[in-house]
């Protein structure tokens, strides 16, 4: 008898990829296009996962609508140009990323997705620059609330037929962990990324990726 389908969602910045300097960068960049200081690094990082419009009135609260408009637009064309630049560079996959998605993509009840603040753009970019085709379900920003709202994880669930209790949110923030409470399904925290991971609340706790497929195989007594 086959096994039931499990659905493995992941954050993308923070998780997979290191992409603090090219946000940072590009967050710079945006500040000073618009004559405005630019927030410290940990104001920066702290949004990262928010859609850049919530992200920009974190940064900047007692600007007008037409400067964080401004500031979006600054944040994207730096981001874009930068990317196109550097290639896969721009933001490398953390150690052991690539390998475990290559492991659990190998397991045939195993489906992988993402859940991202990423744009469609940014995020097919970054696949395509790294060559992680295994992705059968991609919530992007462009279609959905900000996290923590559970819209990318409910979306996901619906495409793949996943329910909660087969479902698991892996992420570096407090948004994807939220995101993922609010969807009712399995939550794990990275601690490589952008949020001190043991003040998260996630149900799991990995410390690098070679403990993720074990940790699945716990969850779903497999």
């Amino acid at each position: 008898m086959s096994k039931p389908l499990r659905l493995i969602l992941f954050d993308v910045d923070g998780t997979l990829a290191d992409s603090q300097g090219a946000i940072t960068g590009a967050m710079a960049e945006a500040f000073e296009g618009a004559g405005l200081n630019v927030p410290p690094r940990e104001a920066i990082l702290s949004i990262v996962g928010l859609s850049l419009p919530l992200a920009m009135r974190e940064l900047a609260p007692n600007h007008d609508d037409a400067t964080i408009e401004a500031l979006v637009e600054g944040y994207k064309s730096s981001y874009m140009l930068s990317r196109q630049a550097a290639g896969a560079a721009h933001s490398p996959l953390y150690p052991g990323a690539r390998e475990a998605l290559a492991q659990l993509h190998e397991v045939p009840e195993y489906l992988l997705g993402v859940a991202t603040g990423k744009s469609q753009r940014g995020l097919d970019a970054l696949i395509d620059a790294h060559g992680l085709n295994c992705f059968v379900t991609r919530q992007v920003a462009d279609h959905h609330p900000s996290k923590p709202h559970p819209s990318m994880i409910l979306t996901a669930m619906a495409e793949t037929g996943a329910d909660p209790d087969s479902t698991v949110m892996i992420g570096d923030t407090r948004f994807d962990i939220e995101m993922g409470r609010a969807a009712g399904v399995t939550t794990i925290a990275v601690p490589w990324g952008y949020h001190d991971a043991a003040t998260l609340g996630a149900d799991y706790l990995i410390r690098d990726f070679a403990e993720l497929r074990p940790l699945l195989a716990e969850i779903w007594k497999e």
